[in-house]
């Protein structure tokens, strides 16, 4: 019998997630924040940061409103800068 892999196949990353996660990462850098401080700010761990501008989490309000507070902006700011096809942002014509 071989032992089986845990991690199994790797999932695909939602388009929504990966552009959420590029918006706060553009946001971060705008303030000069790195992952840890931003993390510090908003009461998360860094190794939370990253995973969430990969793409790899999918956030409750909660954990928006404290990323909200950390970059001295309004929560909808934070997903201002996402299309609804959630790859590109929103223009205003």
């Amino acid at each position: 019998m071989t032992p089986s892999s845990s991690a199994g196949p790797a999932k695909a990353k939602d388009p929504e997630l990966i552009a959420f996660g590029q918006h706060l990462r553009i946001l971060r850098h705008e303030r000069s924040l790195t992952q840890e401080a931003l993390a510090d700010a908003a009461g998360l761990h860094w190794t939370y940061i990253g995973q969430i501008e990969r793409g790899e989490r999918n956030l409750t309000l909660k954990n928006v409103l404290r990323l909200a507070r950390g970059l001295g902006v309004r929560p909808g700011e934070l997903v201002d800068g996402i299309g609804s096809d959630g790859l590109s942002p929103t223009s205003s014509d």
